[in-house]
């Protein structure tokens, strides 16, 4: 099994147990998270590549189309789990994943320059202009020559404009564009106000952003649990707030979940899924992945257990009100397109943000059709 550094100090006692038990051994194999799944899919064919590997959700569309992972069967297990976990790893109705952790993104909060947690985008906006730090409101870019669609999806949620329609069962559509009409140019144009305005800035990459925010030149930062062990050194106190809503509806981040797949090409199937349904499912083991890794737990007791750590219980209340990052293999296409047409409107590049922004809407749909 292909795995992480990270999850390394907590799998290798449980396959040595699972090989205790049953026999088989496990070898787990450290790679960089990065190259896990394009090595996997390239590899996983020749019969060269391993019987299961770690992956975001949002990966597992691209595998099943590639035909590199199977189905898991989860059984019972399956309501062990948070469901959008389970949703997120779920994939033309088959799951194809068992996961271990779910994350996504919040409002920090120093309380010493805001005591109180703001409702509204505006409201934040005013509380950082009164603190008079450099900073109103951070949230960064993927880098200092894009945009992060990531951090920005919160806000443009608020405005009604999703990536994709959603279906009956709340699945996506990755058909139909959803990020255009009216909702979207309204989001775009307030993009472009924040931008002109020198609140959102291209040069705040999110390395930058937890850096002034820890130097308490901000009150507010929009980030995940993993800068949270920074922000705890900075020493000061902090909250961790729903993210507020710029637009007219509340302000939803995406919901990503980790976890693990196997292989389309495991000589090993049945050994496969019992160590994952088994072993890398239960309370015990999720547990100690959570406090390998500050995400926290899917399955349902070990966050129950995670959550009397209020910074868990905080995040989770939050991501409560996403939705799950889509896994749909469109999601590589869109990325890029949605990522430029940001960054345009946030470099101030255009003119017409609204034009800019349905112009990326109307080449997506016709290259998804």
């Amino acid at each position: 099994m292909w795995i992480d550094s990270n999850r390394e100090p907590v799998l290798t006692p449980l396959a040595e147990q699972f090989e205790a038990d049953t026999g088989v051994s496990v070898q787990l194999i450290v790679k960089d998270s990065s190259a896990i799944v394009d090595d996997f899919t390239t590899q996983a064919p020749s019969g060269q590549g391993p019987d299961a590997i770690i992956t975001a959700h949002d990966n597992i569309g691209r595998m099943v189309q590639n035909g590199v992972i199977a189905p898991i069967e989860l059984g019972g297990a399956a309501e062990d789990f948070q469901p959008v976990t389970v949703q997120a790893f779920t994939y033309e109705g088959q799951v194809y994943g068992v996961p271990y952790s779910i994350e996504n993104l919040a409002l920090i909060r120093n309380t010493e320059l805001a005591p109180d947690a703001p409702a509204t985008w505006d409201d934040a906006v005013a509380a950082g202009q009164a603190a008079g730090t450099s900073f109103p409101i951070l949230v960064g870019g993927d880098d200092a020559t894009t945009a992060s669609a990531y951090n920005l999806y919160p806000f443009q949620q608020s405005f009604g404009a999703p990536v994709f329609e959603l279906t009956a069962d709340g699945s996506y559509d990755a058909s139909q564009v959803a990020m255009g009409g009216e909702a979207g140019a309204a989001f775009a144009q307030w993009l472009d106000e924040q931008a002109k305005a020198g609140i959102l800035r291209l040069s705040i990459t999110n390395d930058i952003a937890i850096t002034e925010f820890t130097a308490g030149n901000s009150p507010f930062i929009v980030t995940g649990p993993w800068n949270l062990d920074q922000v705890k050194a900075a020493g000061f106190d902090y909250s961790i707030d729903p993210i507020p809503s710029a637009g007219p509806e509340p302000a939803a981040p995406f919901v990503g979940a980790w976890g693990f797949a196997m292989s389309a090409y495991t000589q090993n199937e049945l050994s496969v899924q019992r160590f994952l349904t088994e072993y890398v499912a239960t309370e015990e083991t999720q547990t100690a992945l959570f406090e390998a890794g500050n995400r926290a737990p899917a399955n349902k007791a070990a966050f129950e257990a995670a959550s009397s750590d209020p910074d868990v219980a905080a995040f989770g209340a939050v991501g409560a009100a996403g939705v799950p990052m889509p896994n749909v293999p469109a999601m590589a296409g869109v990325w890029t397109d949605w990522g430029n047409a940001l960054t345009e409107i946030v470099d101030q590049r255009t003119d017409d943000p609204a034009g800019t922004w349905q112009s990326m809407v109307d080449t997506l749909q016709g290259k998804i059709g």
